[in-house]
């Protein structure tokens, strides 16, 4: 499906995109991460590309971008995003040493079709980040919002359902999260608590989109009582230390 601003799956980026790029920005741990996992690709496809959080700079990569929103996000350091969706890539077979998708495979109408098309385009590694749905419910938030956590549950397709899809094999390697992250996906702010009051925050994570606005509503005012009496920081202030989170986030790589 392809919302108003050209989105495909199912999320709106024509109304909850417009701030992304202020949130999720690319943070340099991850960012290490990828460009390890592309060995010595010298030409990459990046799918469901974004505002370019994670495009490596110093190779050829192709962005391929459903949403006008995110599109006109695009730092003009980095090329022009194709507008095509990841079940329809416009390239020959074998047309990249490399592909990559973050934090998208989650939205996508068809992920078998999407990640077979990946496979299709590069001759080389396919590195896919996303969140383990076995996982979501492990983080705090869930004591204030279970229904955006489910929401998140039910969206990330499980981890060997995309390593079948890739073919070939395929590695997962857990990645911990930095507690200063600049890229505000939810667990990013597992010891900056104070975050989730932001409207923006929130917007940058598109399973608060999917909740009713009662349901918001009632996860914030509980949180931000919670903060103000301490009860928070009771139960979870050491994480305001810990140095990384081991949460849901993943890295998988597959191999022809």
């Amino acid at each position: 499906m392809r919302a108003g601003d050209g989105s495909a799956g199912d999320a709106d980026y024509a109304r909850i995109g417009r701030g992304y790029s202020t949130y999720r920005r690319p943070e340099p741990f991850l960012r290490a991460a990828i460009e390890h996992a592309l060995g010595d690709a010298r030409t990459v496809i990046n799918v469901g590309a974004g505002a370019g959080s994670y495009e490596p700079t110093a190779i050829d990569v192709t962005a391929v971008e459903p949403s006008a929103s995110m599109r006109r996000q695009r730092p003009t350091r980095l090329p022009t995003a194709v507008d095509a969706v990841a079940e329809e890539l416009p390239f020959a077979d074998a047309s990249f040493d490399a592909a990559i998708a973050t934090f998208t495979v989650h939205q996508w109408a068809d992920l078998d079709r999407g990640l077979s098309e990946m496979r299709r385009v590069a001759t080389g590694p396919v590195v896919i980040m996303t969140c383990d749905p076995a996982r979501v419910h492990d983080f705090w938030l869930d004591d204030y919002a279970p229904e955006v956590l489910e929401t998140e549950a039910r969206r990330y397709p499980g981890l060997d359902r995309i390593s079948d899809a890739l073919g070939g094999s395929a590695a997962v390697t857990p990645l911990p999260i930095p507690r200063d992250c600049r890229d505000g996906f939810s667990e990013a702010y597992y010891g900056r608590p104070e975050m989730f009051l932001e409207p923006g925050a929130r917007l940058a994570n598109s399973a608060w989109s999917f909740v009713d606005e009662a349901v918001t509503d009632r996860a914030i005012t509980a949180l931000r009582s919670d903060l103000a009496s301490g009860a928070w920081d009771e139960r979870h202030g050491h994480l305001r230390e810990q140095s990384t989170y081991a949460g849901s986030l993943v890295l998988i790589t597959g191999s022809p």
